[in-house]
């Protein structure tokens, strides 16, 4: 082969291995921008929930230590901010703004209404909640907030493994994407979630025996992205009452 004929096909094997590189960069460039596409198209589970006064925080903190001393770890002892749900759901990506501004609204109207801690409440999935009181005041906040903030939730939302136990409130999550919502508003403070301990039924039978009890007062309304428990992992926004 001639110098020139070996020079040329030198060329076109370069040429065509510079080919080869392009296409597999401009591919892996794709790919990931349908990757980065997808994840900024996962959906965010946000709640919508209730500033409870430094006396309902106090009663969290007393049953975190009973259940302490038995060897079990609250939520609020693990870092998790005390809170009572009044709407969680999923939404999509970027409704965290539309949200917030429809709430900062919600909450300007407000006062300060009683919230009471009612006695303690296992489940038959072994999550443990501090029961509040269904006041006509906090059931009339909890529907406010549902009514300002279901619009702008995602409608692709399924329901959570835990509602098998209540098939009743299927209805409502399909219809608000929440199952406590309205009729089934059902307010709490969650402790623990599918504790394993022995030592809950100890626990139980001393809350059956001396119930536990606090008086406070709702501060404000908050929002926060949540874990798969419903424990806030990042506060977006909270505001307190103007009275």
């Amino acid at each position: 082969m001639s110098r020139n004929a070996t020079t040329r096909a030198a060329e076109r094997g370069a040429l065509h291995h510079g080919f080869a590189r392009l296409l597999a960069a401009m591919l892996g460039l794709v790919g990931m921008t349908l990757a980065l596409g997808a994840h900024a198209q996962e959906p965010v589970r946000l709640n919508v929930y209730a500033i409870p006064s430094a006396a309902i925080e106090k009663a969290v903190t007393k049953a975190s230590a009973d259940l302490a001393a038995r060897g079990m770890t609250s939520f609020q002892a693990r870092g998790h901010a005390v809170h009572a749900t009044l709407y969680l759901t999923q939404y999509p990506q970027g409704s965290e703004e539309r949200l917030i501004a429809a709430i900062a609204a919600l909450a300007r109207e407000q006062t300060r209404i009683p919230l009471v801690i009612s006695g303690a409440e296992r489940t038959p999935s072994d999550w443990l909640f501090l029961t509040l009181e269904r006041s006509a005041a906090l059931q009339r906040l909890a529907d406010l907030v549902t009514r300002a903030a279901e619009p702008l939730r995602d409608h692709a939302v399924e329901p959570p493994e835990w509602m098998e136990a209540y098939p009743d409130k299927l209805p409502v999550f399909e219809r608000y994407g929440s199952p406590n919502v309205f009729a089934q508003f059902d307010p709490h403070l969650t402790l623990l979630a599918r504790e394993t301990s022995p030592e809950l039924d100890t626990f139980m039978a001393q809350a059956k025996a001396d119930p536990p009890h606090a008086e406070g007062m709702v501060e404000g309304i908050g929002i926060g992205r949540v874990d798969a428990d419903g424990q806030i992992v990042e506060t977006l926004a909270e505001f307190r009452f103007p009275r």
